[in-house]
């Protein structure tokens, strides 16, 4: 089982929206690593999100990128100060592979868990746009590759 953890692309400031959608720049970095994940022909078979408008639309952003039979859909439990283990108990009993876009602490604490059994030792450090895929084996969980937006091309400028 592969989960695919995902920091949602970068907001507006509460100043601009308060319901902080994705900035300009937060849609071109996703749209760079849907291109990666496109290339990976990932399959999931749910897409989740935290509800919060960046995360939702990150969600969607992304769902064009990977394969998957379901439209992503908001779950409980993945808000940035919430509890990570409802995550991992999920995580525990589900068996497909799945992508969830989430916030920090969040996802850093959930990372820590499921990789050190301790929600604050944080080995992993998320950023905007980033992805994490994690792989559980045999019950165990292992860090398989992570991306951020930085490390991925950009499209070449267009000579007007």
């Amino acid at each position: 089982m592969h989960v695919f953890l995902v920091h949602h692309g970068k907001a507006k400031s509460v100043e601009e929206d308060p319901d902080r959608p994705l900035s300009d720049e937060g849609r071109e970095e996703l749209a760079r690593v849907g291109d990666f994940l496109r290339g990976l022909r990932l399959t999931v078979s749910l897409i989740v999100h935290s509800g919060k408008t960046r995360a939702e639309e990150t969600a969607h952003i992304l769902s064009n990128s990977v394969r998957s039979g379901a439209s992503p859909t908001h779950m409980e439990g993945l808000s940035p100060t919430d509890d990570p283990t409802t995550t991992v108990n999920f995580l525990n009993v589900y068996t497909d592979d799945v992508l969830i876009v989430g916030h920090v602490p969040h996802l850093e604490r959930l990372t820590s868990v499921l990789l050190t059994g301790h929600p604050d030792r944080r080995p992993v450090q998320f950023r905007n746009g980033g992805v994490v895929c994690l792989e559980k084996t045999y019950g165990s969980w292992s860090l398989v590759w992570a991306i951020v937006p930085d490390l991925l091309k950009k499209p070449a400028a267009v000579a007007a």
